[in-house]
């Protein structure tokens, strides 16, 4: 490997892809940490890991919560293995993350309820001809499906079924979205369907995923002299054509409202996020409904535009930033003063068992979901304090109880709706006045689901292209899903590997379709 003492790398973007593509780069290319620069435009890290620490007495911000499994999510864990811990710093973020799930497995008891009452979905309530398309759909080829939407490939019935209710409400689905991301879940989390009416086989962190694995990254990253560059918003890139393969020459910036400019040597590597799935969120508040902001778009989406639009190869955003009615969604966080809301809770969900549970009120016209959170989930959290989150997978639909489309909703509102279906109107009144439930509007947030063709999403590396990788979630990776903490992590380490012609393989995909017995106990689960 070339000496690369002053070699320089840029990653654009803050999110988790950014940190993991610097950290990769420190340990296997032995790249000097001084010579790695890092740009966020706003003066946060961690992307969409974003869970906010705030007072309790203001609320906690929590835009999505994740949910991991060691055996799929072999990129973050390989990343977790090299990471001290902030709260032991003799041990990894991965060994906490590993001893946390053995004392606490995941189990929700109930996970589908209708009418406060909860449905046995235990059997997926699958019609025939719609048992046969899911496994015709796995068995064929990826390309003979095009910009099919799910809604094109099965019955009306089927979402109705008890499996697309577990499935879209665990990934975020909807009818109109990709045949092929469909698909490709489908395939990535086989092994999981077993469990799909409890989600017993998925794990989660710690706490929140901003102080469980950002914070800790961030810390390893600036011991290591990397530079954080904040408030930084980059533009466009200036390109050279050498014998062929285009270059990166100039990178174009703009800090603090002043226009600023790099130049790229031959030798140097930037890394590209591109777009943003929390890009223009909204946050409301008890009394007032988060408002709908797509005008600005942030720099991520700005630049991704700009580079597309002289570059063939880079994409077409506008794929997924202008069908904002197909993308968006609203979810909301809870913080709770008094423990009567979590109490009222434990008929749904085991808390002997295991300290997460998640409920799907599934006659809702906003398709609700509440996630329960153990605690501490923040680190600041007092005692007394418990916290939930929940999301909508309608926003434009009007309530059930509450006459209101979601995304027109402020927090009591829609706590009031969440009561309602679960039957606690009785306690309402006793719970609103403890809670602070803060509305939050995501107009991008399921955008790489959307149809897409092929040369939509650009190539990790494209052709001819010498010193600038992509990462994050609008890249293209075969096989790996989006909406993942994993695929971002994995495009980073298929950057790094790529850019620095290293002679190692990046973990590979855990592919459950290459075992019998995996595939035979999905079919089993398909039939029951």
């Amino acid at each position: 490997m070339e000496d690369n003492k002053n070699q320089k790398a840029y990653f654009v973007g803050g999110g988790i892809a950014s940190l993991a593509g610097a950290a990769y780069l420190i340990r296997d290319t032995n790249f000097l940490g001084e010579n790695i620069y890092i740009f966020e435009s706003s003066n946060k890290f961690g992307g969409s890991l974003d869970a906010q620490n705030r007072p309790a007495s203001e609320g906690y911000v929590m835009r999505g919560v994740r949910m991991f499994e060691e055996k799929a999510f072999s990129s973050t864990f390989d990343l977790m293995s090299f990471i001290p811990s902030l709260e032991n710093p003799e041990k990894t973020i991965r060994e906490i993350f590993v001893d946390f799930n053995t004392k606490n497995k995941t189990y929700s008891k109930s996970r589908l309820v209708v009418n406060g009452q909860s449905v046995d979905s235990a059997s997926l309530g699958l019609g025939v001809k719609d048992k046969l398309s899911l496994v015709k759909m796995m068995a064929r080829p990826e390309k003979s499906f095009g910009t099919e939407k799910i809604e094109d490939y099965f019955t009306p019935s089927f979402f109705k079924s008890n499996f697309w209710y577990e499935f879209c409400t665990a990934f975020a689905f909807l009818p109109w979205h990709s045949l092929v991301e469909f698909r490709r879940y489908a395939i990535r989390f086989i092994q999981d369907f077993p469990a799909i009416d409890t989600l017993e086989t998925l794990e989660v962190t710690s706490c929140n995923q901003y102080e469980a694995m950002v914070l800790p990254i961030v810390e390893h990253l600036k011991k290591l002299g990397v530079n954080f560059v904040t408030d930084a918003s980059v533009t466009d890139l200036s390109f050279k054509v050498v014998q062929g393969v285009r270059e990166v020459s100039q990178i174009f910036y703009t800090q603090t409202g002043e226009k600023k400019e790099i130049d790229v040597n031959d030798n140097d590597y930037v890394f590209i996020t591109l777009g943003s799935i929390t890009a223009d969120s909204s946050l409301g508040s008890m009394t007032e409904a988060p408002r709908l902001e797509v005008e600005k778009k942030n720099s991520a989406w700005e630049l991704w535009e700009n580079l597309a639009e002289n570059q063939t190869d880079f994409g077409k955003p506008a794929v997924f930033n202008t069908q904002v009615d197909k993308s968006k969604w609203t979810s909301f966080s809870i913080t709770l003063r008094d423990p009567k809301f979590f109490k009222l809770m434990e008929k749904f969900v085991d808390k002997k068992i295991n300290d997460f549970g998640g409920v799907n009120l599934i006659e809702s016209n906003w398709l609700l979901s509440v996630v329960l959170s153990y605690k501490p989930y923040f680190l600041n959290q007092p005692a007394d304090i418990t916290f939930c989150w929940g999301y909508g997978l309608f926003p434009d639909k009007e309530g059930n109880f509450v006459k209101k489309k979601l995304c027109e909703c402020n927090g009591e509102e829609i706590l009031t709706e969440v009561c309602y279906h679960l039957g606690f109107e009785k306690e309402l009144d006793k719970i609103l006045q403890s809670a602070i439930c803060l509305p939050c509007y995501m107009p991008y947030i399921t955008s790489q689901f959307l149809p897409r063709a092929k040369g939509d999403r650009p190539l990790v590396r494209p052709k001819k292209l010498k010193n600038l990788a992509f990462i994050g979630q609008y890249c293209e990776m075969p096989k790996d899903v989006v909406f993942t903490v994993e695929y971002s992590i994995r495009s980073a380490q298929t950057a790094v590997y790529s850019l620095a012609g290293l002679n190692k393989k990046v973990v590979p995909i855990y592919d459950g379709t290459h075992h019998l017995k995996v595939v035979l106990a999905a079919i089993k689960t398909f039939l029951r």
